[in-house]
């Protein structure tokens, strides 16, 4: 395990017994999702706020704690262990960053301070035909007097069913190159003109499509600078993978946990399967692939920590594409050492299954990891 300071000791210490409190059991969680279908419990996430934890890397003007990327990282990896299902945690604080670092002092209390106090935040990019290709959007934001008309469709948004805002990235110039033109938005979700749909998953219910129909932004709705967008995107991109590393981390290790302690107490021919080399092995290798994303993910949210403004696109891809990778192959594994239990609902590894086969995908898919990780190489 990684060096923490005392504080994070005690802070991890405190999410852990808060989750164990909470969602310790299958029963208490499918209380929490309905059965499994809903990613995010309000009234669980506002418990967090009034401890506090929502403000972690925020600003104390706004209402945070202060802390860095390796607080944030802590967090999330935490309450992914405990199988919180506050699933608006994550597209929240990576939008913070761009409000952060960019926004008018106004959208910096409203935001800031509203993820302090428990609001969910989304964030609107891919299109139908631009995921991986985001250069490629095509969500148009026209000039009109007084601000801006948005026509078009975005898709795989997360959370945008329950945040109070889309941080919407739009074309407001098509004369200039594919990574210029593009502009940042703060749309508020019940804006006239903006249609939210679920779309039904293996996971339940956490990505939507969002139609923008002839939708009137006021010039203080944009964030940042007008057709500089891509820059202001490429700033945030650390987060984002260390957030989602950090998560899938989480999930990992719980997944490997429940594996272990399943082999432990299965018995076939006479004595507990995790006896048995083949299965012990398996143990072995992915206890050792787990603590090397521990060190790889801790060791670049530190190098973030002390220079927050450096580009670290390949060991933020690193961080990403293995603990990610690693996540997914833990929760296959422990399907196939649990057998048929493993694909049962009775247990928690098919979750752990839906829950990391998509973690390879979103956030810039692995494929996509490791050509940036290439291109670092100068290939």
């Amino acid at each position: 395990m990684h060096a923490r300071t005392p504080e994070q000791t005690a802070f991890a210490d405190s999410i852990d017994a808060f989750c164990r409190a909470r969602t310790g059991t299958r029963a208490q969680r499918d209380a929490l999702t309905q059965n499994g279908t809903e990613a995010h419990n309000p009234a669980l996430y506002a418990q967090m706020a009034e401890l506090g934890w929502l403000g972690v890397g925020i600003p104390s003007k706004y209402g945070g704690s202060e802390g860095g990327m390796s607080d944030i990282c802590l967090f999330a990896e935490r309450i992914a262990y405990g199988l919180a299902p506050v699933g608006g945690y994550v597209t929240t604080v990576v939008a913070a960053g761009p409000y952060a670092k960019f926004g008018t002092e106004a959208q910096r209390e409203k935001i800031l301070g509203g993820i302090t106090g428990g609001r969910v935040e989304a964030i609107s990019i891919s299109e139908p035909g631009a995921g991986s290709d985001a250069a490629a959007i095509t969500c148009r934001a026209t000039r009109t007097p007084g601000g801006f008309v948005i026509n078009g469709q975005k898709t795989w948004c997360s959370n945008a069913h329950i945040a109070d805002h889309l941080l919407l990235v739009a074309r407001t110039n098509t004369s200039s190159s594919r990574h210029e033109g593009l502009t940042m938005f703060c749309v508020p979700t019940g804006t006239a003109g903006v249609e939210i749909r679920g779309i039904p998953t293996l996971n339940g219910k956490d990505v939507n499509d969002v139609y923008f129909t002839d939708c009137f932004l006021p010039e203080s709705t944009v964030v940042g600078a007008v057709d500089q967008a891509w820059p202001q995107l490429m700033a945030g991109l650390n987060s984002e993978r260390l957030i989602l590393a950090a998560t899938m981390l989480g999930r990992g290790r719980r997944a490997f946990d429940d594996a272990v302690a399943y082999v432990k107490e299965r018995k076939q021919f006479g004595r507990p399967i995790g006896s048995f080399q083949a299965l012990k092995h398996r143990i072995a290798d992915l206890a050792t692939e787990l603590d090397c994303c521990e060190l790889l993910l801790y060791r670049v949210a530190a190098m973030a920590d002390e220079a927050p403004e450096r580009m670290l696109p390949r060991e933020a891809s690193m961080a990403k594409l293995k603990a990610t990778e690693t996540a997914k192959r833990v929760a296959l594994e422990g399907v196939q050492m649990m057998g048929g239990y493993g694909y049962a609902t009775e247990y928690d590894m098919e979750s752990h299954l839906r829950a990391t086969v998509i973690s390879t995908v979103y956030g810039g898919t692995s494929e996509i990891q490791r050509d940036i990780i290439g291109k670092t190489f100068g290939l």
